[in-house]
């Protein structure tokens, strides 16, 4: 049991590497929570964070430690007026997570007139890995660290729904013809020339080849593998099937002005139907019975962690 004056005199690495995980479950700031009508969020916030915390201390591992630090947080984004930490999954509400940590900031008067393309690409947000080994160590230990999934199946198909179904200048021509070219015989020149049309089976032998043409890509990468959920105590879990009364919940907790409501609206594609369990059965019909089990075991950590029942 160190001081955090003892730990603050240590090297941050040395002190992180060396630490028996997961650390203890803090208990959340609940002070500046108005109003009763959190009670039954609150209940299910516990309930997750006692499930993560048991998982961890079930399955964690002292190996995992050999990953570098800075790799450990460079999906992290930091809001340093509110003291938030929020790790990044992509297709989980992501988008409008960083608009909201933008008003946070200060850095735009609201949610809703903040462009996808300023979103991801205006390097408006500071990721935790720009920082020192000091100022890493002293926003994880102090800061109120939040995350945020979804089902891992419907993650998935979400992602290959808004990467491959839908005009890209990245995904076709980069993954899409090699995916093309290594699993589909007799592919015409068109599609070998463009990387257009990648049928969602195709993806997937793509997705289970342990020898893939192109890496991984953070949109159906594992949770587990983007946030380290058992190796960073997380605060909040929240949960894409409840987003809006999780994260309104929240900015309740950290203190976010009262007129900060989580944006509603759907970022890209809007008039598609939004990825569901019955648009993921759909895609999962294309799929051989062996190759949705090797999806699901691709997943499996992710489905354990939070508590996801298999599909």
């Amino acid at each position: 049991q160190l001081s955090d004056q003892q730990k603050m005199s240590e090297s941050p690495l040395s002190w992180f590497r060396g630490v028996y995980l997961p650390p203890a479950l803090r208990p959340l700031n609940k002070t500046l929570v108005k109003g009763g009508k959190w009670k039954d969020v609150d209940s299910a916030q516990e309930k997750r964070r006692s499930f993560l915390h048991d998982f961890c201390k079930k399955y964690n591992s002292r190996k995992q430690l050999r990953t570098h630090l800075v790799h450990l947080v460079s999906r992290i984004y930091v809001e340093d007026r509110h003291k938030v930490l929020y790790c990044e999954v992509p297709k989980a509400g992501c988008s409008n997570w960083k608009r909201v940590l933008m008003v946070l900031n200060g850095l735009a008067a609201s949610a809703h007139n903040i462009s996808h393309d300023d979103v991801h690409y205006g390097k408006h947000l500071r990721k935790l890995d720009s920082y020192d080994l000091k100022g890493i160590y002293t926003r994880l230990n102090t800061y109120t660290k939040t995350i945020f999934v979804r089902d891992p199946m419907e993650r998935l198909v979400s992602a290959f729904r808004d990467k491959f179904e839908h005009p890209n200048s990245y995904y076709h021509p980069v993954f899409g013809k090699a995916i093309i070219k290594k699993y589909r015989h007799n592919a015409n020149e068109e599609a070998l020339k463009t990387g257009s049309g990648v049928k969602f089976k195709e993806f997937i032998q793509y997705l289970l080849d342990s020898h893939r043409p192109v890496g991984m890509d953070i949109h159906w990468e594992q949770v587990s593998n983007l946030c380290y959920p058992c190796l960073i105590n997380y605060d909040f879990i929240g949960k894409f099937e409840t987003l809006e009364e999780d994260a309104n919940y929240f900015l309740q907790l950290v203190g976010a002005p009262a007129e900060l409501k989580f944006p509603k609206f759907k970022d890209r594609h809007s008039s598609d139907e939004r990825t569901s369990a019955e648009v993921v059965r759909q895609y999962l019909k294309e799929l051989s019975k062996e190759e949705r089990q090797l999806t699901y075991d691709f997943y499996y950590l992710d489905y354990l962690m939070f508590n996801y029942t298999s599909p």
